[in-house]
């Protein structure tokens, strides 16, 4: 890969990689709005030329990892290559996980990253933009539609509807990680997951720095995404969100909302299967712009 300066990502120089149909990926790290570097890789597309479907050469996914992921993880890079066979791709680690700075607030101030991310994407040349994000990552693509826009269409992946949710024992643990000291060791040195250690703090809701107004919750973001294509994704085996937080982002998402049930699958990234993945591609590729 090729590695750029962090933080200073020339649009000159990088306008043309979709465009000149470059075919090698390209590594550098993004700085966001609050001074964050934001470890961040671009895969080109590896479409096969069909003369029945439109275009992808202008077609970017943004994707947004969960909480302990990163873009070096296995289970990303899958996803990166099924969704390559549709359009370019666009992956970065969170703050706080892996090699980019900060600490996670575990949805928060995350919406930065995936901004600068979305930036970078439409620097490389592309027109269609189309945000993918999953159980953490899933609520920060529609808190960043929200409040930023500036995609064509959002696909959200096991994703919470609302904050401070423990009602199932993954979320539990969860929450254990995220706001006892010794679960933040744990995240750091055992997840290679750095915590801020104002997250959760009590009495504000799981995730949010102890703000005050709380920030905007998932499922009040999705009722503010339209006329932009949404697509909820979840499994009706997910032992994180049980399915009335899917339900609820679509009911509030109304009519530009579709809501994907899909039987047998877990959570997140490693219980999405290539079929699945190769549905999403289809469905963006149609749906965006």
């Amino acid at each position: 890969m090729n590695t750029g300066p962090a933080g200073h990502v020339a649009r000159s120089t990088l306008r043309p990689h979709c465009e000149t149909g470059r075919r090698e990926p390209l590594r550098t790290f993004l700085h966001t709005v609050d001074g964050v570097a934001v470890d961040s890789v671009y895969d080109p597309a590896a479409v096969v030329p069909d003369p029945s479907r439109p275009s992808a050469g202008d077609l970017v996914f943004v994707v947004a990892h969960g909480f302990t992921g990163d873009v070096d993880r296995p289970h990303v890079r899958r996803v990166v290559t099924a969704l390559a066979r549709h359009g370019a791709v666009v992956t970065f680690s969170f703050r706080g996980h892996g090699a980019s700075g900060g600490r996670s607030t575990v949805g928060d101030r995350e919406v930065l990253d995936l901004a600068a991310a979305v930036e970078w994407a439409r620097e490389l040349g592309h027109t269609r933009v189309v945000t993918v994000g999953f159980s953490m990552g899933g609520s920060v693509v529609l808190r960043h539609a929200a409040l930023h826009g500036g995609t064509d269409a959002v696909v959200s992946v096991s994703a919470p509807a609302r904050w401070y949710y423990r009602g199932t024992a993954p979320m539990r643990r969860l929450h254990w990680l995220v706001t006892r000291p010794t679960g933040r060791l744990v995240g750091r040195y055992g997840l290679r997951t750095r915590i801020h250690h104002r997250v959760g703090a009590p009495p504000t809701p799981f995730g949010q720095w102890g703000r005050d107004p709380v920030p905007l919750s998932p499922v009040e973001a999705a009722a503010r995404i339209a006329p932009t294509p949404l697509l909820i994704v979840h499994g009706d085996r997910d032992g994180y969100f049980p399915l009335d937080h899917p339900r609820m982002l679509a009911a509030a998402a109304g009519d530009d909302a579709e809501l994907w049930v899909e039987h047998g699958m877990g959570h997140a990234e490693n219980a999405a299967g290539d079929e699945l993945l190769s549905r999403i591609g289809d469905w963006a590729v149609a749906r965006a712009g």
